[in-house]
């Protein structure tokens, strides 16, 4: 007698196999959105409150594992999808990556103290507000995808679609731009910087465009499902 999955996301498979994929991306998206409070704590130098988004990052972060790893283990390999199994595992492989780079930024900023430079806080800022951005866009991306396989992946949903994913690509082209200024204004201040303060923020500030390029991989995955 076969014994029947008590997890919940099996439950959803069958129904749909994107319904996982969506509810993977919203705990993602709960995870990037910690963001900002976690920067808001480390200008305002309240170490115990950047302590505390840390670990909220972590747990967040810990969920979405879990949601990834059932996924995975519920997926029947014989499912009957109107995408390539190995396409939709690597989206949800780069929807994971989102909420990694978040947890390795609340990582570096826990395991020693930083100090914002001053000469680099606007540009940060910019950066923050363009990342949560990207990530939101992705997510109303992720989100459509349901509607997009009602309709055959045609019609007024493909052009919604593809409207939103050419919002990605120029949102990551933008990024790509603010990388550039603040890699340079932040080069140029390293003499009046302690070395190892500023070998972690070149990190952070990749941690924080790769977040973008993530969002831009899980775009080019989305144009793939449409061009099939």
């Amino acid at each position: 007698m076969a014994i029947k999955s008590t997890s919940p996301l099996s439950g959803l498979l069958r129904k749909s196999p994107f319904k996982p994929i969506q509810e993977h991306m919203r705990k993602v998206f709960s995870c990037v959105c910690l963001l900002p409070p976690l920067f808001d704590a480390l200008y305002r130098n309240k170490q115990e409150q950047v302590a505390d988004f840390a670990d909220q990052i972590d747990r967040v972060e810990t969920e979405a594992d879990k949601l990834k790893s059932e996924f995975r283990l519920h997926m029947p390999k014989t499912l009957f999808l109107p995408v390539d199994r190995r396409d939709l595992l690597t989206l949800l492989r780069d929807q994971d990556a989102l909420a990694d780079n978040t947890e390795k930024i609340s990582q570096i900023l826990t395991s020693r103290i930083m100090v914002v430079p001053e000469e680099i806080k606007e540009l940060l800022d910019e950066l923050l507000e363009a990342t949560m951005e990207i990530s939101s866009e992705a997510k109303l991306m992720i989100e459509e995808l349901d509607e997009l396989v009602q309709v055959g992946f045609g019609g007024r949903e493909y052009d919604k679609v593809i409207k939103m994913i050419a919002g990605v690509r120029r949102g990551e082209h933008n990024i790509d731009k603010i990388l550039h200024k603040i890699k340079r204004k932040l080069f140029s201040i390293e003499d009046t910087l302690n070395p190892v303060s500023v070998m972690f923020w070149y990190q952070i500030i990749e941690h924080l465009g790769d977040i973008s390029n993530q969002a831009e991989n899980m775009s080019d995955r989305l144009l793939l499902f449409l061009s099939k």
